[in-house]
């Protein structure tokens, strides 16, 4: 007799559904890349490329909002936890960041992508992080207008980390397709 059959206890046995599996393989991929950038030095804090929303995009594109939200908040949520971030600043920055993002996104989703692909869904997503980390970081990090000086910076780096996103992505999705 097992230890199980005679303590009374009960193994409970759980089996991934393949969507588990794709969602975990994609999280992975977005953490990876979240914890690439976050060992790359930055000359501003607050500016990174976003290499997990490439991964985000493509989840998004082939599976779409739901599966995209479930690989952005495991990654915030592992990601920070493996950084060694989480409930720091950093967190809540990333988690309002991704929140923002995922909203536009699902507005977004009422769109063909035909009519807009990767890159533009990759900007407008890009833009809604840094305007929500910046209205985060200036409600409760750094209380003063001044901060808004750097709004250009910002937009400006999240316009070319967009861009550069979207594309990667695009052609990851056409390649694939292919």
């Amino acid at each position: 007799m097992d230890a199980h059959a005679t303590s009374g206890a009960s193994l409970l046995h759980i089996v991934p559904s393949e969507r588990d599996r794709r969602l975990a393989r994609y999280a992975v991929a977005a953490i990876a890349a979240s914890l690439v950038e976050a060992a790359i030095p930055s000359p501003l804090p607050g500016v990174k490329p976003g290499l997990a929303n490439i991964v985000i995009l493509i989840v998004l594109a082939r599976h779409g909002w739901r599966d995209a939200a479930w690989v952005s908040l495991l990654r915030v949520m592992a990601g920070s936890l493996l950084a060694g971030q989480f409930l720091a600043p950093g967190f809540f920055l990333a988690a309002s960041g991704a929140l923002a993002s995922l909203a536009v996104l699902g507005a977004l989703q009422a769109v063909s992508w035909r009519w807009l692909g990767p890159v533009g869904r990759s900007v407008a997503a890009a833009f809604a992080h840094i305007g929500a980390q910046l209205l985060l970081a200036r409600l409760w990090l750094v209380p003063h207008d001044g901060l808004f000086n750097l709004a250009p910076v910002f937009f400006g780096a999240a316009l070319l980390f967009g861009i550069v996103n979207g594309v990667v992505a695009a052609r990851l999705l056409q390649e694939n397709a292919a």
